[in-house]
């Protein structure tokens, strides 16, 4: 008997091979120091938890509707609209199990085998995925480092646009750099999005992950609503990562083709959670802004134990929950070409435990710099400062 052969094209979330290597370690006796994995060790806010169980307790455990709750549509129409902008109606909302599916449903209805998507790498490797799973050509576009952290290579992302791009994946606040990009660069993006007539996901999970100014959505720039779907998820902004809920909000036409492969794929999300986020998002913001105060710190304690490691340098990201730091200079003073053996070299030395630049999708011909990510949102203040002092032994010896 043979699988069938399309799942050759299907990848992975490599970050969770780390955390399997990592489980290993710590069943031999060692204490993990998890920089690996963006899962939170942060309680999800007690009025969410309490909204979820009145909910049980009040029978909202059957079947709803595949599209979601009219009460969470428009919950979320309101709110996401008026943070960026713009004017959303319940019928462009689409309740996911979590944000990871508007990946692969917003794919489905828009790509067509043989089309073209740009896609950010490195990024989130579901990307990459989920586009050549469905028959599509998957085209990077990357970015250059900075003093303040990275931007888009702009000339290499106009230049991977051909007849067949259909398709630009847009992650700002970005994970694994931490890039965010100013209002002209946004709209240099908005401008290629136009001319070339291409769909646009805008990826917007740390959108509300920020430590300093406003944030930006591309929708907000005229001629792009009409042509970008939001992936919006419930699990960074109020520590819900195994919870599942998110939202596709979009055109019509596209939120209607994923509302259908709702029905096939899942029926609907779960009815006593989307009851729990009714009370959550229009609720008190006093715990997501005490969630981003703890990002904050912990922030700040891993950017300077890193700047001191030395022959790294790195700036504070002002979003999401990650440090993407260059790691050339370490590897060369160590002797080593290959930054996997760097990072299972650590893990066995230091008990820290990060992923590496290649578990953000494939490598492009003619990167030379060597990058690992450390994700800070799993591990405390003094987690941080023990665990990256140990790695600077290491890296210095």
């Amino acid at each position: 008997m043979q699988l069938a052969k399309r799942l050759e094209k299907l990848g992975t979330e490599t970050a969770f091979a780390v955390s399997a290597a990592a489980a290993e370690w710590a069943k031999q006796g060692h204490r993990i120091y998890p920089f690996h994995l963006g899962d939170m060790n942060i309680p999800t806010p007690a009025n969410i938890v309490e909204a979820m169980n009145k909910a049980i307790a009040d029978g909202y455990t059957n079947y709803c509707p595949g599209a979601g709750i009219l009460e969470l549509r428009e919950v979320l129409a309101h709110d996401v609209g008026s943070k960026r902008g713009v004017s959303y109606s319940p019928d462009q909302v689409s309740i996911q199990p979590g944000g990871k599916p508007v990946i692969g449903k917003f794919l489905s209805a828009v790509l067509n085998p043989g089309d073209e998507a740009l896609y950010p790498n490195p990024g989130y490797p579901i990307y990459e995925s989920q586009i050549e799973y469905l028959g599509g050509t998957a085209v990077p576009y990357g970015y250059i480092q900075n003093e303040s952290g990275f931007a888009l290579d702009m000339e290499t992302l106009k230049r991977s646009i051909t007849p067949k791009t259909r398709v630009l994946i847009y992650n700002n606040y970005q994970n694994p750099t931490g890039a965010q990009s100013s209002r002209q660069e946004m709209e240099e993006v908005a401008e290629l999005a136009q001319r070339h007539n291409l769909w646009v996901l805008s990826d917007d999970a740390y959108y509300e992950i920020r430590y300093s100014g406003e944030p930006l959505s591309i929708v907000n720039i005229p001629g792009m609503m009409e042509r970008t779907v939001i992936l919006y998820t419930c699990s960074k902004r109020f520590a819900m990562t195994g919870w599942r809920c998110g939202a596709a909000i979009g055109p019509k036409e596209v939120i209607a083709a994923i509302n259908k492969l709702n029905t096939n794929d899942e029926s609907c999300t779960t009815h006593f959670i989307q009851r729990a986020m009714v009370e959550a998002i229009p609720g008190d913001t006093r715990a997501p802004d005490a969630i981003v105060q703890t990002l904050r710190e912990r922030r700040d304690a891993a950017v300077s134990a890193l700047n001191a490691i030395e022959g790294i340098e790195i700036a504070a990201p002002e979003s999401a929950f990650y440090l993407f730091p260059n790691v050339t200079k370490v590897m060369e003073r160590k002797g080593l070409t290959d930054v996997n053996v760097l990072m299972r070299e650590a893990l066995v030395h230091t008990d820290v435990s990060f992923c590496t630049r290649s578990h953000f999708g494939r490598p492009v011909p003619g990167e030379k710099d060597q990058y690992i990510r450390m994700a800070y949102s799993g591990v405390t203040v003094s987690e941080i400062q023990t665990g990256l002092s140990r790695l600077k032994e290491y890296f210095e010896d």
